[in-house]
C-alpha cells in the first residue's frame, strides 16, 4: 500500500528525516515508534504532503504510483487522511456538519462513527467544534471523522500528552476497528503500549534516522532498553 524510499528532509541547515526506507502493507497497522523531536511527525506531514515538507531526495509510493510531487489535495482524493498531534478547531461548524463532510450526508454512519469513539451522538451531534470541546473531545470527534471516511491509509498522529490508559486502551480498540473496515493505519508514536498494536513497526531516532524494523515486540523491547546506536550521535563523537 504505502512504499517509502530514501526519502531525506531537510529544513533550514537541519536534517530532519535521513534516508528513510519502510513499507506497509494493505490492511496493516504499521507503527512509526521514537523519542519526541526524533521527526515522527515531519515524516506523516511528509508523506500527507503539507506545505513545507517536501522531501529532498526519496520517493513516497502509494498503491503503486509516485506520490511525492502530489498536492495535499490530491492524496487526500486517493484516499489518505491524517489525524493531527493537535486536533483542529472549527469555528461555526456542529460536529454534526464535521462528520457529514465527508460521507454524503449519511446521519445515520455519523452517529455510528461517533458510538465508535464512545461520545453520545444525541449529546455532540449540535455541538460546535470549537474552544467549548476538550482536547481529548476533539481528538475523539476528529477520529470519529476518520472511521466515517473509510479512508484507504489513515495516518494517525498520537499526541504527546493527556491520554491516561484508560483512554488508550480505547484508541487501541478504535484502531483495530479502523482495520478491521478495510482500512491501512499508519501509527505515530513514542508510547510501547501503543505501537504494540501494530503487526510490524520502526523505530526513529534522533536526527530523523530508522535504526529498527521489524515485528513491532522486537521494535519496541529495543526501543525500551535503547539498545540502539543512533547514527546521529555517532558523527557527533
Amino acid at each position: 500500500m504505502l512504499r517509502i524510499e530514501n526519502l531525506t528532509l531537510e529544513r533550514g541547515n537541519r536534517t530532519i528525516l535521513k534516508d528513510i526506507n519502510f513499507t506497509v502493507n494493505a490492511r496493516e497497522i504499521y507503527s512509526i515508534i521514537g523519542p519526541n523531536g526524533a521527526g515522527k511527525s515531519s515524516l506523516a506531514y511528509t508523506i500527507m504532503g503539507c506545505g513545507d515538507y517536501r522531501p529532498n531526495k526519496g520517493r513516497i509510493i502509494f498503491d503503486g504510483k509516485d506520490i511525492t510531487d502530489l498536492p495535499i489535495w490530491q492524496r487526500a482524493r486517493l484516499g489518505i487522511i491524517l489525524a493531527w498531534q493537535e486536533p483542529a478547531r472549527f469555528e461555526g461548524i456542529t460536529v454534526e456538519d464535521y462528520l457529514l463532510l465527508g460521507i454524503e450526508k449519511n446521519r445515520k454512519e455519523a452517529e455510528e462513527a461517533l458510538k465508535r469513539v464512545l461520545l453520545e451522538p444525541r449529546e455532540y451531534l449540535k455541538r460546535r467544534v470549537d474552544k467549548n470541546l476538550s482536547g481529548g473531545e476533539r481528538k475523539r470527534i476528529e477520529l470519529a471523522a476518520i472511521f466515517a471516511m473509510r479512508p484507504r491509509l489513515a495516518i494517525l498522529d498520537e499526541p504527546d500528552s493527556g491520554i491516561d490508559i484508560l483512554v488508550l486502551d480505547k484508541i487501541i480498540n478504535f484502531i483495530c476497528d479502523l482495520k478491521e473496515r478495510g482500512t491501512t493505519v499508519l501509527l505515530i508514536t513514542h508510547r510501547p503500549r501503543m505501537a504494540l498494536a501494530a503487526e510490524r513497526a520502526a523505530l526513529i531516532c534522533g536526527g530523523g534516522y530508522l535504526v529498527k524494523e521489524g515485528d513491532s515486540q522486537e521494535v519496541v523491547k529495543c526501543f525500551k532498553n535503547k539498545s540502539f546506536v543512533c547514527p546521529r550521535f555517532r558523527q557527533e563523537r
